[in-house]
């Protein structure tokens, strides 16, 4: 008994021990949409498992708030930063200031702007995501004539320029390929703030002036879901849908359905516990110095073909 009572306090002086040479903070830019949501659980239940103590925040769309939550994460001594930015340009001189005071900084999913000092950003490839979406969109509906209704997420921000273009060029060169020709107009763009309420807004407006769309295309899966809840309070019919990233939950099981087209696979479980990875191994000094400035998961469009391989309970 002495010693079992002997052996728990010792493994318990280890794992605090291994949890103050770990201590990561996670900095989302919100936890409004399930995917950043499901981003921040799987990064904490990961790091978790690694024996590493987390702080995590939600920056509640705010770029103030979420600068005001960096700097005080690094006042409480984290050695790593797992952050994924409301603004790309707002929050560089946030993580400059970080990296400048020891801590590893990792960013996820949203485009950081160059100027700012980071470790790697890991994120699916928006623009091969998006040409993977684009093609199957240009074969799904070979010969239609698409009014395309675009739904994004804030203005100037990378990520969501490159998931557009990305699906655009991507329907352009497989309508070039299947006919030919490229035929097809974007009626308007909306703005929905990456949020299910912000797309439903978006649609609404959309909707009014186009009342002849037949494709949304969102900028992500939340703003998505949105449009299609305007759509069914408008009785509208016979509209595609689909999203250039993500791989929300709630989509993949309408794709199942057969209520939901296609989307690219962002898999927030995936993205996050990667930058964790990575962040405990330079804690650990073993992260290799060369890694490069952007860890890109495998590209992959999810249609009703594959979705049963990346459906999960979790998240």
């Amino acid at each position: 008994m002495m010693f079992a009572l002997g052996a728990a306090v010792s493994l318990l002086a280890m794992t605090t021990a291994q949890a103050a040479d770990c201590k990561i903070g996670i900095s989302m830019k919100t936890l409004d949409a399930p995917y950043f949501a499901a981003q921040e659980v799987s990064a904490k239940k990961h790091a978790e498992e690694l024996g590493c103590e987390v702080i995590s925040v939600d920056g509640q769309n705010d770029l103030n708030k979420q600068v005001a939550d960096v700097e005080d994460m690094v006042a409480q001594g984290i050695g790593a930063l797992i952050i994924n930015p409301r603004d790309s340009k707002g929050l560089v001189p946030a993580i400059n200031a970080a990296t400048a005071a020891g801590v590893k900084v990792f960013v996820i999913d949203s485009t950081i702007d160059p100027q700012a000092n980071f470790v790697t950003l890991v994120q699916s490839s928006n623009s091969q995501n998006g040409l993977l979406v684009g093609q199957w969109l240009a074969d799904a509906t070979k010969g239609k004539e698409l009014k395309i209704a675009l739904i994004s997420g804030d203005k100037g921000n990378e990520v969501g320029q490159e998931r557009r273009l990305g699906v655009l060029a991507g329907l352009t060169e497989g309508q070039l390929r299947n006919e030919g020709r490229a035929h097809f107009t974007v009626v308007g763009q909306g703005w929905g703030g990456w949020t299910n309420e912000g797309g439903l807004k978006a649609m609404e407006d959309l909707l009014t002036a186009n009342p002849d769309v037949n494709v949304v295309l969102g900028e992500n899966d939340s703003m998505v879901l949105g449009a299609q809840k305007a759509l069914e309070q408008a009785s509208k019919g016979d509209v595609m849908f689909l999203a250039a990233a993500d791989g929300q939950k709630e989509a993949l099981q309408a794709i199942k359905d057969g209520k939901y087209g296609a989307t690219g696979l962002n898999d927030p479980a995936l993205v996050a516990a990667t930058a964790v990875d990575l962040a405990k191994k330079a804690l650990d000094g073993t992260l290799p110095a060369d890694i490069s400035k952007i860890t890109y998961t495998t590209p992959t469009a999810i249609t009703k073909d594959n979705v049963d391989t990346y459906l999960k309970k979790d998240f």
